[in-house]
């Protein structure tokens, strides 16, 4: 069945904050999770990750993350917000905002220097009505 209000939208991923960024990859990887694209050095690592099906999980370095804290607390809460795929970003907020979400950052592009595929990608963030973080966010260049 598809969406009839905001037009494409589907599964894009879900955010992790990873403690130990390494650790946490190669974790994934044990899982059978491959690495689709990532970008950044030390603590502004990022990696995409393929969990076989086209459906990906984003894995952000923050080596300050405190897990002790409960789950659902800011500082340690290890999902960073769930990412919706949209045909149309701009459309996606809009029709966001007027359902009640607040804005957290309007449409842009993030060209990425990622490797291997490098990727410019459409994303823009609204929060829910219990605080949730989400994105909206489309791939609009892939080059290798």
């Amino acid at each position: 069945m598809s969406n009839n209000v905001i037009k494409g939208l589907g599964y894009a991923h879900m955010a992790i904050a990873a403690k130990d960024f390494d650790k946490s990859l190669a974790f994934y990887k044990a899982l059978g999770l491959t690495v689709y694209t990532q970008w950044g050095t030390g603590d502004t690592r990022i990696a995409l990750l393929d969990m076989g099906d086209g459906s990906l999980v984003e894995l952000f370095a923050k080596p300050d993350l405190n897990t002790d804290k409960v789950a659902g607390l800011e500082d340690g809460n290890p999902f960073l917000h769930f990412a919706f795929s949209a045909q149309n970003v701009d459309e996606a907020y809009r029709i966001a905002l007027e359902a009640g979400a607040t804005s957290v950052k309007p449409p842009y592009e993030v060209p990425l220097d990622s490797h291997p595929l490098r990727l410019t990608l459409r994303v823009a963030f609204v929060k829910g009505p219990s605080g949730e973080e989400l994105e909206f966010f489309k791939t609009v260049v892939k080059t290798i």
